[in-house]
C-alpha cells in the first residue's frame, strides 16, 4: 500500500505543479493528493483481506481493527522513509540527529495519523460494501470514508492554513488531533455495539442454565465501565481477583461456543467446567 500511494502521490503532485504552479503545489499539493491516494491504497489492503478471509471480516468493527493495523504498517514504512530523507538534510552533517528528531516528531504526531484514518476509513468501507453480519449502509459508509480523508487533507495542509504564524500552527495541530480522537471514539462506540450484542446472544443461554450470573453477562456484553463495576462489586481483594478470572473463563467459553456454533462439544464442556471450577476456587489439576 505504501508503494501504491507513493507512486500515485508523485504523479498527482507533478500534475498539480504543471497545472497550478510549483508554489501552489508545495503548499496545497500534499493535502489534496494524499487523502485520496493513501486512504484508498490502505483500503485496498482491507479488500484483499476480505477476499482472502471473508469469514474473518464480518462486521464494521473487524474493519475498524484491521484498518488500524493496516494504517500502523503504512505509518511505520512512511516514518522510515521520512527518517531516511531527513538524514540528507544539513548537507548530511547530522544524519543521526536529524533522523531521530524526525522519528520522534512523527511518533508524537502519529497518534492522530494513519492508524486513526485507516481505522475509520475501513469501518466505512465495510458499511459501504456490507457483510453477512453487517447490513449494508451506504450513507454511513460514505460518511466514514469521507471523514478520514478530510482529516488527512487538513493535517497535510496545516502549514498552508496557518501561514507564517507558529502559534497558529501549534493551535491548529492540537485542535486537529483532539477532533480526530473524538471522532475515533465515536466510531469505536458505533462499531463495537453489534459485537457486544453478539456476546450477549451467545452467552444468554449460559445464564439461563446458571453457568454465569446476570451481572457477569452484563459485564461481558458491556463496556469497560460495566466490567469495572462488576469487579468492584466483590468486596475483598481475593474475591475481586477471582471475579476477574471467572470473567476471563466466561470469555473463553464464549469463544468456544461461537467456534462450535452453539454445539455442545468437548471443548465447550471443558470451558464450561472451567468457569465452575474457578468460581468454586478449586485448583487446576493440570
Amino acid at each position: 500500500t505504501g508503494a501504491m500511494a507513493a507512486n500515485a502521490n508523485d504523479a498527482i503532485l507533478a500534475l498539480y505543479a504543471k497545472s497550478f504552479g510549483q508554489v501552489w503545489a508545495l503548499n496545497w499539493g500534499a493535502g489534496l493528493a494524499a487523502p485520496f491516494t493513501e486512504e484508498w491504497a490502505k483500503g485496498s489492503g482491507l479488500l484483499l483481506l476480505i477476499a482472502m478471509a471473508p469469514r474473518q471480516i464480518r462486521t464494521a468493527f473487524d474493519g475498524f481493527i484491521m484498518g488500524a493495523f493496516i494504517g500502523l504498517g503504512f505509518q511505520i514504512i512512511e516514518d522510515v522513509s521520512y527518517a531516511m530523507t531527513s538524514a540528507g538534510t544539513q548537507f548530511g552533517a547530522n544524519q543521526i540527529g536529524a533522523s531521530i528528531g524526525t522519528i520522534v516528531v512523527r511518533m508524537v504526531s502519529g497518534v492522530a495519523a494513519h492508524i486513526l484514518y485507516s481505522a475509520i476509513f475501513c469501518a466505512g468501507l465495510v458499511y459501504l460494501l456490507g457483510r453477512p453480519a453487517e447490513p449494508r449502509k451506504v450513507g454511513r459508509g460514505l460518511l466514514l470514508i469521507a471523514i478520514p480523508m478530510l482529516l488527512h487533507g487538513t493535517w497535510d495542509s496545516l502549514g498552508a492554513i496557518a501561514g507564517p504564524s507558529g502559534l497558529k500552527l501549534i493551535g491548529l495541530l492540537i485542535g486537529t488531533i483532539v477532533v480526530a480522537l473524538a471522532i475515533l471514539v465515536q466510531v469505536y462506540k458505533l462499531t463495537v455495539t453489534p459485537e457486544r450484542d453478539f456476546v450477549r446472544d451467545v452467552m444468554a443461554p449460559e445464564e439461563a442454565r446458571n453457568v454465569i450470573t446476570a451481572p457477569e453477562l452484563d459485564a461481558m456484553a458491556g463496556n469497560r465501565k460495566a466490567r469495572k463495576a462488576y469487579r468492584k462489586a466483590a468486596r475483598k481483594g481475593h474475591e475481586r481477583k477471582r471475579a476477574r478470572y471467572v470473567l476471563n473463563a466466561a470469555y473463553a467459553l464464549g469463544d468456544e461456543l461461537a467456534a462450535a456454533r452453539g454445539a455442545d462439544t468437548d471443548r465447550v464442556r471443558f470451558a464450561r467446567a472451567e468457569v465452575a471450577r474457578i468460581r468454586a476456587g478449586v485448583p487446576s489439576p493440570w
